[in-house]
């Protein structure tokens, strides 16, 4: 006796049209996802930077800011970083983002701060940039304004600037 037991080859080629017509229609809303999340940890870098320098300045270094990233992970004796161990050193990369904190206006401070940060290392204003791996997403920036600026190049940051990008929402 014969058995006919088992798909056929036609029932099997329709099963895999119909996964393929499936991940076809995900994938792109899967990457969409991926880009969105990405952009949000960017967003949220600068907003970490805008917090540290702020809390730094008022805390800390007598109204003046850090020059880079690797200041703001420095603690003060006694105490914690002013920002985490994620952004610890400019140039980092955080979820596809190289972020990297400057000043324009550094050794403006007279003393050296509260964490041996030296007054050579400290300036009276301060930019931060957010600047993807895939040029399709957006860049980001921010500066002693705390506004968060957005554009689809490389944003030129100074720490004034006002008109580099579109402030974020």
């Amino acid at each position: 006796m014969k058995s006919n037991k088992g798909f056929t080859l036609i029932e099997l080629l329709i099963v895999v049209a119909i996964i393929g017509i499936i991940a076809a229609i995900a994938i792109p809303g899967l990457l969409r996802a991926r880009q969105s999340g990405n952009e949000a940890s960017g967003i949220g870098s600068m907003r970490s930077v805008n917090s540290a320098q702020a809390t730094f300045s008022a805390s800390c270094a007598n109204g003046f800011f850090a020059s880079d990233l690797a200041h703001l992970a420095l603690a003060p004796s006694g105490g914690t970083p002013f920002i985490g161990p994620d952004l610890n050193v400019n140039g980092v990369i955080k979820s596809t983002y190289t972020v990297t904190v400057g000043s324009d206006t550094a050794g403006a401070a007279a003393v050296a701060a509260c964490n041996t940060v030296a007054a050579a290392n400290m300036g009276s204003g301060y930019f931060a940039t957010a600047d993807p791996a895939d040029i399709s997403m957006r860049f980001f920036g921010t500066n002693t304004s705390g506004t968060v600026f957005f554009g689809a190049a490389a944003l030129a940051m100074t720490d004034n600037s006002v008109d580099v990008g579109t402030p974020l929402q």
